[in-house]
């Protein structure tokens, strides 16, 4: 589950664009098998990279270098160019910065996929967590207690932030530096609980600049999409979803393990003791970002996207 994959098109021929797929912070190259499969079917090469501290247990990412994390992309995106000719690259969160670097760098990247990209915190103090690593490994004390996750970290070790946070900064400063001027796909939600959602906005609007981008902007506050930026309803009451999280983004409905019938459930979502023990208990519970708090209302966290269908055409769109 945690292993990177490839996923070939069943046309006949070789294939003649690819893309990249970058997990983000804490998470495995599982977190693209439902985006991989819809790229895969219109026709992409697709690969995926597993980052240094990954995919193993969380203390190994104590280790962890940002600067490994950039090789290895940049070493991937190469070995995917001798396979075709048209490469784009694509990432989640951290992983989308990742992926946002080697582009700029590189000018024969055709484009970029943008899952919640992680290129500004809401946490004012992340900065100091290079300084952190040295003397607290982590932040919050790993615990065996609540559910277990097979697919991505529940703890990160604090120079997994700070790693993240040389990634952030040196996103924000490529970005002030020039314009994108490819085609991008990006995707966010207004609810996302560990990034300031709306600066990240107005980055695509102002510096991504491609007549073809488009930004999938997932908000409940009645928004009316303008120009190159499409807004989704994030509030489904006929799925009991209250807004759309951070990381339901990347997975279909249908997923087993996240989707509506999955088997795994998040409840420990930043609620009540009381909302937290109800959703640990099987009770109905309703879905949404970390954090989403609705008066007699358990939440459990909303790990799949509600209009992933849309999502994938309206990226196909950006790159036809």
């Amino acid at each position: 589950m945690n292993q990177p994959f490839e996923l070939r098109p069943k046309a006949d021929g070789r294939p003649t664009r690819g893309v990249l797929l970058v997990h983000g912070l804490g998470d495995s190259p599982w977190s693209f098998v439902d985006v991989g499969q819809a790229l895969m079917e219109q026709g992409y090469l697709v690969r995926t990279v597993l980052l240094e501290g990954h995919g193993t247990r969380p203390g190994d990412m104590i280790g962890a270098d940002y600067q490994h994390w950039r090789d290895v992309v940049a070493h991937h995106t190469q070995l995917l160019k001798q396979e075709v000719g048209k490469v784009y690259l694509g990432g989640f969160s951290t992983g989308a910065n990742l992926a946002y670097l080697q582009a700029n760098n590189d000018p024969e990247i055709a484009g970029l996929m943008l899952f919640s990209p992680a290129f500004i915190s809401d946490e004012q103090f992340i900065g100091l967590s290079p300084l952190l690593a040295w003397f607290k490994p982590w932040l919050y004390e790993p615990s065996l207690e609540g559910s277990s996750n097979a697919a991505r970290y529940r703890f990160v070790p604090t120079n997994g932030f700070a790693q993240y946070y040389y990634s952030s900064a040196a996103a924000q400063d490529a970005i002030d530096d020039k314009p994108f001027e490819r085609p991008v796909f990006m995707a966010l939600t207004a609810h996302d609980s560990v990034l300031e959602a709306t600066e990240i906005r107005a980055l695509f609007e102002r510096r991504f600049t491609h007549p073809d981008s488009r930004l999938i902007w997932f908000d409940n506050r009645g928004e009316i999409g303008q120009d190159r930026v499409r807004v989704l309803d994030s509030r489904v009451p006929e799925l009991k979803i209250s807004n759309m999280s951070h990381m339901g983004m990347l997975f279909s409905p249908a997923n087993p393990y996240y989707g509506i019938d999955g088997s795994q459930r998040i409840c420990h979502n930043g609620q009540t003791e009381m909302d937290t023990a109800a959703c640990l208990e099987g009770e109905p519970v309703w879905y949404g970002a970390w954090g989403t708090q609705v008066e007699g209302v358990a939440h459990a966290r909303l790990t799949f996207n509600p209009y992933f269908d849309t999502m994938m055409a309206q990226l196909n769109r950006v790159f036809e």
